[in-house]
C-alpha cells in the first residue's frame, strides 16, 4: 500500500508564518545598529584616556605604568606600532628580555607591513643578551632599509671597537659624523684612531671637538691626556719604526708601552704587553706593566689573574718607576739566558718584592730554591714573600735556613729577630737583633733592639740602644 500525500494541505502549512518577528525586526535592527556605535565611540573614548595616562607616566618616568598603560593600549588597538615600540623599548630598559622578545614577536605578527624599526630593538635585545653576532646581524639589517639611523650606527661602533674591529669603527664613526658632528662623537673616532696608531687624525680630531664644543664635560676632561699623548708621539713613532723592523724584540714592545703608560692611555700600553705575553711567557716586567694598565683600567680582578696585587708599587707619579722596571727587565734577561741557575731568579723575586708583588716573588724564590736548595739568599726572599703574605710560621722556616746558611750576613739576622718579634719573643728577638747589630751596625736594628728591650722593662739596655742609633746608616734591604 502506497503513501498518500496531500500536497494541497501542505502547502498551506508551509504558508502559515508569524508575521510578528518579521515587525519587530524593522525596529530592533536600527536600535542594535545605534548600540554598536555608542560601543566604539565609547573605545575611542577610552583609548584616548589609556592614551592620556601613558603620556602622564612617561612625563613622571613611572615605568611599570607606562609598561602596563602600554600593554592595554596596544590590546585595544594591535596596529599602533608607536605604542608596541614604546613597549618593547621599555621592557628592554627594565631588562625584562623574555617579555621583550614575546612582544616583538606579537607585534611583527600583527602590524603589517612589518616595521622597519623591529629589527633595530631586536639587535639591542640581542646584544643585552651578550649574543653579539645577532645584535650585529639585526641592526646591519636595519641600517639597510634606514641609512640615517645615526643611534644605530653608533651602536655598531660600539660592537665593532669591542671587537677590536677599530677600522670599522672609525669608518662608521665617519657616517655618523657626516649626518650630526659634535664634540662627543669626534672624540670617540679619535680614540678609534689612537687604536690604529694614526697620530696625526686622532689629534685633528680633538683639537676640532674642542672648537665645536669646547664646554663638553667629555671632551674637557680628554684635552690633557691628548695633550700628555703628543709629548711622547715623537718617542712613539721612533720606537714604531724599531718594532717594524725588529718585531720580536719584546724590550722595545714594552718601552712603547711605557710611554703609553706616562701618558695616560692604559688601553694602548696593555695591547703592547699582551703582545709581549704570548712572545715570551716568562718575562715579569710584561706581567707587571700589564697589571698595572689593568688596574689603571680598573680592571682589579683581571690584574689578580696575572698574580699583580692591587697595592703594587707606585712612584709619586701613580707609576711603577723606571727604576723598578729597569731591574725586572735585566734580571728578565738574565733568567732567560741562564735557566738552570737560581740567582737571576733570587734577584727578579727581590725585584719583585720591592714592588710589592710577594706572590710572584715567592714563586721565584721557590724556583731558586729547586734549583739550588742551599741558595741562603733564595731562602731569605722566601722568608720575606711568606711573612708579606702573612705566613709568618712558614717565613720563620725559611729565615732560619738563611741565617744558618750564610751566617755573616747582618740582614738575615736582623729579619729573624723581626719576625721573632712579630710572634711577641722579645728574648729571641734581642738575641738575633745582637748577632746582625755583631757584624754591622745599623740604626733600624738597634731601634729594633731598644723596642724589645722596652717591651721586656729593661729600661737601661733600651737606653743604650737609644743614643748612637740616629748617627748611623740604614743598610737593610
Amino acid at each position: 500500500m502506497g503513501i498518500s500525500i496531500k500536497p494541497k494541505r501542505f502547502a498551506a502549512r508551509r504558508c502559515l508564518v508569524n508575521p510578528w518577528p518579521l515587525a519587530l525586526a524593522k525596529f530592533l535592527v536600527p536600535g542594535l545598529l545605534g548600540i554598536t556605535g555608542v560601543l566604539l565611540h565609547a573605545a575611542d573614548e577610552s583609548l584616548a584616556v589609556l592614551r592620556e595616562q601613558l603620556e602622564a607616566a612617561q612625563d613622571a618616568k613611572d615605568n611599570p605604568a607606562i609598561v602596563e598603560l602600554s600593554r592595554r593600549i596596544v590590546e585595544a588597538d594591535p596596529k599602533d606600532s608607536k605604542t608596541w615600540e614604546t613597549l618593547a623599548r621599555k621592557q628592554l630598559e627594565l631588562d625584562d628580555l623574555g617579555r621583550c622578545g614575546t612582544t616583538l614577536d606579537a607585534w611583527q605578527t600583527l602590524v603589517r607591513p612589518r616595521p622597519k624599526v623591529i629589527d633595530d630593538i631586536r639587535g639591542d635585545l640581542a646584544n643585552a643578551r651578550k649574543d653579539y653576532k645577532s645584535a650585529e646581524q639585526f641592526w646591519s639589517s636595519y641600517l639597510a632599509a634606514s641609512p640615517e639611523a645615526i643611534d644605530t650606527l653608533e651602536k655598531l661602533a660600539k660592537l665593532s671597537e669591542a671587537a677590536e674591529r677599530f677600522r670599522e669603527a672609525a669608518d662608521l664613526r665617519t657616517r655618523v659624523l657626516a649626518r650630526n658632528e659634535t664634540g662627543a662623537r669626534l672624540l670617540a673616532r679619535a680614540n678609534d684612531y689612537l687604536e690604529l696608531r694614526a697620530w696625526d687624525k686622532a689629534f685633528a680630531d680633538v683639537e676640532k671637538a674642542n672648537m665645536v664644543e669646547p664646554s663638553d664635560a667629555a671632551v674637557k676632561d680628554s684635552l690633557p691626556r691628548f695633550e700628555l699623548l703628543k709629548k711622547f708621539v715623537p718617542r712613539i713613532r721612533s720606537l714604531d719604526v724599531q718594532i717594524a723592523k725588529t718585531p720580536d724584540a719584546s724590550p722595545l714592545w714594552l718601552d712603547r708601552a711605557r710611554l703609553f703608560t706616562l701618558s695616560e692611555h692604559p688601553s694602548l700600553a696593555l695591547k703592547d704587553c699582551e703582545h709581549v705575553m704570548k712572545l715570551a711567557p716568562g718575562r715579569m716586567r710584561a706581567r707587571i706593566q700589564s697589571g698595572e694598565a689593568l688596574l689603571d683600567l680598573g680592571r682589579v680582578d683581571d690584574a689578580a689573574k696575572l698574580d699583580v696585587s692591587y697595592d703594587l708599587q707606585r712612584d709619586n707619579h701613580k707609576h711603577v718607576s723606571d727604576e723598578a722596571l729597569h731591574a725586572l727587565g735585566v734580571s728578565d734577561e738574565m733568567v732567560l739566558k741562564n735557566p738552570d741557575q737560581a740567582e737571576p731568579l733570587v734577584l727578579r723575586g727581590k725585584a719583585l718584592r720591592l714592588i710589592r708583588q710577594y706572590t710572584l716573588a715567592l714563586a721565584d724564590a721557590r724556583i731558586a730554591l729547586k734549583l739550588d736548595p742551599g741558595s741562603a739568599a733564595a731562602h731569605f726572599e722566601a722568608a720575606n714573600a711568606l711573612d708579606s703574605l702573612g705566613r709568618t710560621h712558614e717565613a720563620l722556616a725559611h729565615a732560619e735556613k738563611a741565617t744558618s746558611l750564610n751566617p755573616q750576613d747582618p740582614v738575615a739576622w736582623y729579619y729573624r729577630g723581626l719576625l721573632e718579634a712579630k710572634r711577641a719573643n722579645f728574648d729571641s728577638a734581642i738575641h738575633y737583633l745582637s748577632r746582625s747589630l755583631g757584624i754591622r751596625e745599623s740604626s733600624e736594628a738597634l731601634f729594633e733592639r731598644e723596642r724589645c728591650a722596652r717591651r721586656l722593662g729593661r729600661t737601661a739596655e733600651a737606653d743604650v740602644d737609644a743614643q748612637p742609633r740616629k748617627q748611623l746608616s740604614v743598610p737593610q734591604e
